[in-house]
């Protein structure tokens, strides 16, 4: 009898670990509105930081037909414009938003410009590339658009590296849920 007891006091005792969620993150979108992220709970999310001025930016057409073809109840897309690689996104909010527009017609969320690594890193992006805020891997974004993906739950699911299409059957897979 004194076994159980000692156990259940064991167990009982012990301070529950909660990891970070996609959910327990705030951010400004590119028009300087207040975005909560607890709203895309049921969503997969693929959360790409981007460049106006790199060799991958035509990715942003990717992305958008990614977008048009899944985006909707079950999956969408969040574009952070960053300008941590060779100063390839110089421009403020809105010029960002008027060449994405312009020239791809994205239509997914775009927020504001952040940074994605280094002091001044943003506390999303510290949760996506470090194994001790999200639980699951370290994974310091190595150029402009690298992508993470994150599950219905609000979970880090993995990433894709910059080279790697929105449209790559890795991606599309785990869309589908068919990895």
């Amino acid at each position: 009898m004194a076994l159980p007891l000692a156990l259940s006091s064991f167990t009982t005792s012990m301070p529950p670990s909660k990891m970070k969620t996609l959910y327990d993150f705030k951010a400004k979108t590119i028009d300087g509105s207040d975005f909560d992220f607890s709203t895309l709970k049921g969503k997969k999310v693929l959360i790409v930081n981007t460049a106006s001025l790199c060799g991958f930016t035509p990715q942003y057409a990717d992305l958008e037909k990614l977008y048009k073809l899944y985006g909707g109840a079950n999956f969408t897309i969040i574009g952070f414009p960053a300008n941590n690689f060779g100063a390839q996104e110089p421009g403020a909010n809105d010029s960002i938003k008027a060449f994405c527009t312009k020239n791809y017609g994205v239509t997914f969320q775009m927020m504001s410009k952040i940074s994605v690594k280094g002091a001044d890193i943003n506390p999303l992006y510290k949760w996506l590339t470090e194994k001790s805020e999200n639980g699951m891997q370290d994974a310091p974004v190595m150029w402009n658009f690298q992508k993470f993906m994150i599950d219905e739950n609000g979970n880090w699911a993995g990433v894709a590296m910059s080279k790697e299409s929105p449209l790559s059957d890795h991606i599309i897979n785990w869309i589908k849920g068919t990895k």
